[in-house]
């Protein structure tokens, strides 16, 4: 309501950033815990001399600056145009808070730039110490960079003290904090790994540096599996009561927690018994298959850490339909179309007649016309709930999920819409808004299934539950 709406067909824009951005963290781990394989690994070509490593080493590395600097570029880039257009609440609010932050993690960015290329580009060429020592640079400087991503996007999930103090230091070190940098840290220990098994199986012909590989990845996968186990136990710990009540709550959710540890634990059980135990094992299908799987479940955990945030962008801050939890009060009083500054300049515009003096007078809305009560309710749809749920069809389709509902139970579903679900934002406008945006949804909503019974049709089947009905209570349930 404070900005414009977009409008992804079917998808939902919150579902494109979560594909972009899953994209892109699968990458920019990688980009951490390679730098280090490469880092390490380099140290050790050099110090016992071994040309053969040193010339494969050469060969990942290209592959490396490929994957992590170019494709982890455009789909950095492309976080920021997405989140900027469908989550802009969230996003000012977060450039504004950290905007330190997010300065500090340019600088290392940039130095991460350099002293990859530089490492690439002048191999052969410089000294072996300063060689290592560029890659060391990039390695920590990618880990940096890690940390202070980390410090903002654990921020949302719980923003600790920041509420009430507004202070840098308060929303940075939240306590989500060190938890998700302890398991991202891990995580790119292990994701790395898979990336290097991938390569080596396919462009190492030599068995015994094939076989060098992979015992030397034994201990970065060692410390990722324990990073990863700490950080999430620790961060599970530490989340406030709704987001861990989603978990149970939300069968998507709960599904997707339970798929995701059971796909580590393959993960685990995959490498140890492959790579680590049986060298010989790992053929391009065998590493293609632990590639895709640990990629899965590395995906899986992001769309959980999004998703348990509901209802919120950032936990008790701003909802999930971009509005400050704090204007709750105001736009239930106010109106929600008049507190936004396009909603009002739409309605001014498509309807003079409900506006005096700069203000949406809403008891006109009665004696709108009914294309015109469906076209306000469309509106309102638009900018209160397209964020999570698409119309027809599509993502999270709000029709198909009140399938059979008439208009007076929409509505009422509408004004107390976070009583039954809690995971959804409470109902942030006025009544005259919910009746027009309940007369909208129902000429949406699909019929209820001709083969299944309504409330009404036991009467026919179990006349004691009709007789038991008719002397209940106002509330609905029986007498005793």
């Amino acid at each position: 309501m404070y900005f414009p709406w977009w409008f992804v067909p079917g998808l939902t824009s919150p579902m494109l950033i979560a594909v972009i951005a899953v994209l892109h963290v699968l990458v920019a781990h990688y980009a951490v815990g390679g730098g280090f394989f490469l880092a390490r690994e380099v140290t050790y070509a050099y110090r016992t001399g071994d040309k053969d490593y040193l010339t494969y080493l050469r060969r990942h590395a290209r592959f490396f600056i490929l994957v992590t600097v170019v494709f982890g570029a455009i789909t950095g880039v492309g976080i920021w145009w997405t989140i900027g257009l469908s989550s802009p609440l969230a996003t000012g609010l977060l450039i504004q808070t950290f905007v330190f932050g997010w300065a500090t993690e340019w600088v290392f960015f940039v130095l991460e730039l350099g002293s990859a290329f530089l490492f690439l580009y002048c191999w052969g060429r410089i000294p072996a110490w300063l060689h290592q020592a560029l890659a060391w640079i990039y390695a920590g400087a990618a880990w940096v960079s890690l940390v202070l991503i980390t410090g903002i996007t654990s921020f949302m999930l719980h923003p600790g003290a920041w509420p009430a103090t507004q202070k840098f230091w308060d929303g940075f070190l939240n306590p989500q904090f060190l938890p998700q940098v302890v398991a991202r840290t891990g995580g790119a220990f292990l994701l790395a790994s898979l990336y290097v098994y991938m390569h080596a199986s396919i462009f190492l012909d030599q068995e015994r540096l094939r076989i060098l590989v992979q015992r030397r990845s034994s201990l970065p996968v060692g410390l990722g599996v324990l990073f990863v186990g700490i950080g999430v136990a620790w961060g599970f710990l530490n989340l406030p009561e709704s987001p861990r009540a989603v978990i149970g709550s939300a069968p998507v959710v709960t599904v997707f927690t339970l798929l995701f540890v059971a796909l580590t634990f393959l993960v685990i059980m995959l490498t140890f018994v492959g790579p680590i135990r049986f060298p010989q094992w790992l053929n391009p299908g065998f590493a293609g298959v632990l590639f895709l799987t640990g990629l899965a479940a590395f995906s899986l955990a992001e769309f959980i850490r999004e998703a348990i945030r509901k209802p919120y962008v950032v936990y008790n801050v701003i909802w999930g339909n971009q509005v400050f939890t704090s204007d709750l009060s105001r736009l239930r009083r106010e109106g929600f179309l008049q507190s936004g500054v396009w909603t009002r300049a739409y309605v001014q515009n498509r309807f003079p007649e409900l506006v005096e003096d700069g203000r949406i007078v809403y008891s006109r809305f009665a004696q709108l016309p009914k294309e015109a009560r469906l076209e306000l309710g469309q509106a309102l749809f638009l900018h209160h709930c397209n964020d999570c749920h698409a119309g027809i069809f599509g993502y999270n389709a709000v029709a198909p999920l009140m399938r059979g509902m008439e208009k007076k139970q929409i509505k009422e579903l509408i004004v107390n819409l976070n009583d039954p679900y809690f995971y959804m934002p409470p109902w942030c406008g006025r009544e005259e808004e919910a009746e027009v945006l309940a007369e909208y949804l129902a000429t949406i909503v699909p019929p209820r299934p001709k083969d299944v019974f309504a409330a009404g049709g036991t009467q026919e089947f179990f006349p004691q539950a009709a007789s038991a009905t008719a002397s209940s209570t106002s509330t609905g349930f029986a007498a005793p």
